[in-house]
């Protein structure tokens, strides 16, 4: 008899994390590996459609249901090579993606999604132990020099796709080990480092050279820079932080939420100097803003035992289900809770900060009222006043764009209305040579955003330097359906 396809026969299942009481002695991945039977059971219930919308969900466009069919029948190896032909870390988006492609699987429209996220990860994984990822040096050089200037997924992404093409590669890093926010930004519980290192090992061998502790603009000049390359790919991410601007903002004990988890990272790194580090041990911790950033702040503090800690969100909180403006395939506008929520602390939603008082100088509470959203406005709520006591406040309110005082000073680049980088349709900057990718380029966005970006502008400069209208660099397109900002 016919085997009946695998979503009628096997619900969707992930793999056991670690429990709270372990991970939070720790700071190591709190998601384990799922064993190959599991993983094949969860592929097999990939519906294989006739058009498959988890191909618009994801900026990579990744080949996700030709994958899912090789890893249910187990053809490890080739599923690995056809994930790769569209993303060149997979090890990445499996720890780190929100999934886009799942919530535009065709499955999810009634029925929870196929675990692709989880699948990519299985794949990677399975390939690296196996020795299937290997360096591969191009066959030909073509003479050609790229710098690119910064080392995040964007930056990692252009560099992998124009040194495959044969032109010689320098990637920049103001920090002192190659991986911009995915080394010091993103916590270890989310993503261990040596995950960074052995890629970026197989990048060194595969001719790319990375140059660390040089920040463009102060210790090489970015006009420098641009005489001495065939063309310079900024990809220095977004990281002007969006501030609070509120009496108190001054008092002793309120940071911004990079600077508190750089500081985890490099204690967790080994690297001790004394850097003014932020600890949350005993202290009543507030953590504004509920995105990413605010969740992996929220993490680390539960990591540095702290008293209490409150998360607080300035808009309401979302439903639980879709509401029906926002249908299936759209990215589900909904309630959702993380790795770190599941392990302690306490939400609020809808609160204003107002001010913030303290003695000595020194923070004690957090004045705020409560609002409601009424035709697309917050509006403060009568009588609702509160105060939170508090010794220790993380900004983590998203991020405004990046960092280009000198970009703009020393070569001329131009910034949109959004206070990005400007370019065109093929990442080209006004100025002749310059391309810009990632969060420079789009605001602040999703590792696998970052990634299709740095493909993309890789496929431009690729062809700017040959002189060609198009570049032979397999990419997904950046005029995705579902992209913009």
């Amino acid at each position: 008899m016919e085997r009946r396809p695998g979503f009628l026969e096997h619900e969707r299942e992930l793999p056991e994390p670690r429990s709270v009481e372990e991970r939070l002695r720790d700071h190591r991945e709190v998601s384990l590996p799922q064993d190959e039977e599991q993983t094949r059971r969860q592929a097999s219930r990939c519906m294989d459609c006739g058009v498959p919308f988890c191909h618009q969900g994801c900026p990579l466009g990744n080949q996700i249901p030709d994958f899912n069919r090789l890893a249910a029948e187990g053809r490890w190896r080739e599923a690995y090579f056809r994930l790769s032909a569209t993303n060149n870390f997979p090890e990445l988006t499996g720890r780190l993606c929100p999934a886009p492609c799942e919530a535009a699987c065709v499955l999810a429209i009634n029925r929870p999604a196929v675990t692709i996220e989880q699948i990519e990860r299985e794949i990677i994984e399975r390939a690296f132990s196996e020795g299937w990822v290997e360096a591969r040096q191009p066959r030909v050089r073509t003479g050609r020099r790229v710098a690119v200037v910064g080392s995040g997924p964007a930056g990692l992404a252009a560099a992998s796709q124009l040194n495959s093409a044969g032109h010689q590669v320098s990637v920049y890093e103001a920090g002192d080990r190659v991986g911009g926010l995915l080394r010091y930004g993103v916590p270890d519980f989310k993503l261990e480092k040596w995950v960074i290192d052995r890629r970026v090992a197989i990048m060194k061998a595969e001719g790319i050279d990375f140059i660390t502790r040089t920040r463009v603009g102060a210790d090489v000049d970015w006009m420098r820079l641009r005489d001495t390359h065939d063309a310079v790919l900024v990809a220095v991410g977004a990281g002007r932080p969006r501030e609070l601007d509120v009496p108190g903002r001054e008092l002793d004990g309120v940071h911004l939420a990079m600077d508190y988890l750089v500081r985890q990272n490099r204690r967790n790194a080994g690297l001790t100097e004394d850097d003014g580090s932020i600890d949350a041990a005993g202290k009543r911790v507030v953590i504004l803003g509920g995105g990413d950033t605010g969740s992996d702040c929220l993490g680390t503090v539960l990591r540095q035992a702290a008293a209490s800690v409150r998360q607080i969100e300035l808009f309401p909180r979302p439903p639980d289900t879709r509401d029906a403006r926002n249908p299936w395939p759209q990215w589900p506008l909904i309630y959702r809770a993380s790795s770190s929520h599941a392990e302690g602390g306490e939400r609020e939603f809808a609160v204003l900060t107002k001010q913030l008082t303290g003695e000595d100088g020194r923070l004690t509470a957090l004045h705020a009222v409560r609002v409601e959203l009424e035709e697309g406005e917050l509006r403060e709520i009568a009588e609702t006043e509160l105060e939170l006591p508090v010794d220790l406040l993380i900004l983590a309110m998203g991020f405004e764009g990046p960092v280009v005082d000198r970009l703009r000073q020393q070569l001329g680049v131009e910034l949109d209305r959004h206070n990005t980088i400007r370019v065109d349709e093929r990442f080209a900057t006004n100025v002749d040579g310059v391309f810009a990718a990632g969060d420079a380029k789009r605001g602040a966005s999703l590792v696998v955003w970052a990634l299709a970006e740095g493909r993309e502008a890789a496929r431009a400069i690729d062809a700017y330097l040959s002189g060609a209208g198009e570049s032979p660099l397999a990419t997904r397109g950046a005029d995705h359906p579902f992209g913009g900002r």
